[in-house]
């Protein structure tokens, strides 16, 4: 009983630092942009070693995309119930996120998203990061589709499926996240989230077909 609550302090120990350093982090990088800022000043606001921060932040870039990383496709898909189909729970999960997404990886207030986003959108650097984020989730989503049963070696298909469902996914998050830096309150971006999810998921079902044939 003492060793689990020693445990449990520890690991809220561990998240409050954790969120010390993200606050410190994000409050140098609204004022002075984040390429004019140091892993040592962050660190030093922080009131934490260098080597302290690096322990929760293996980069200055996961400072920032830490939030993206956390909603990732590809563990949702690897660990959906059975007879579960992999647009299905993906259906579901940003059905999920649309009605409450103060409650998902949405840095919880439209002050912090807002403030998120500029940081992002001001950085080249970590424009660039969040590719290579996409590309990893992308990836590892064809990885989770080509271990189904009866997927063969060498087949195409998973990293067909991945591309198209990580594509969707981002143009859903660019425009969630767009209607909030425009100035849309949390409620209005997930209502535009909850509408262009159906309308996503129906497309990757159904295919588009002859939709633009003139």
């Amino acid at each position: 009983m003492v060793m689990a609550e020693h445990e449990g302090l520890r690991e809220r120990k561990k998240r409050q630092t954790k969120l010390t350093i993200e606050e410190a982090a994000m409050r140098l990088f609204v004022e002075r942009g984040f390429d004019n800022v140091t892993v040592v000043e962050i660190a030093e606001a922080a009131q934490v070693a260098k080597v302290t921060l690096f322990k929760y932040f293996p980069t200055k870039e996961s400072l920032v995309l830490d939030p993206a990383a956390g909603d990732n496709p590809a563990p949702i898909v690897a660990a959906r119930p059975p007879g579960t189909s992999p647009l299905g729970v993906l259906r579901a999960h940003y059905r999920a996120l649309a009605a409450d997404p103060g409650g998902g990886p949405a840095l919880g207030t439209e002050e912090r998203v807002i403030k998120w986003m500029r940081v992002i959108m001001e950085s080249p650097a970590l424009l660039a990061g969040m590719h290579r984020l996409l590309d990893q989730q992308r990836d590892e989503l064809a990885c989770v589709l080509a271990a189904e049963p009866g997927v063969e070696p060498g087949d195409l298909t998973p990293q067909l499926v991945a591309a198209q469902v990580t594509g969707v996914i981002l143009m859903l998050k660019a425009g969630f996240y767009q209607a909030l830096v425009a100035g849309g309150s949390l409620a209005e971006a997930g209502a535009y989230l909850a509408r262009n999810v159906e309308h996503a998921f129906d497309l990757l079902e159904h295919g588009i077909g002859d939709l633009y044939t003139r």
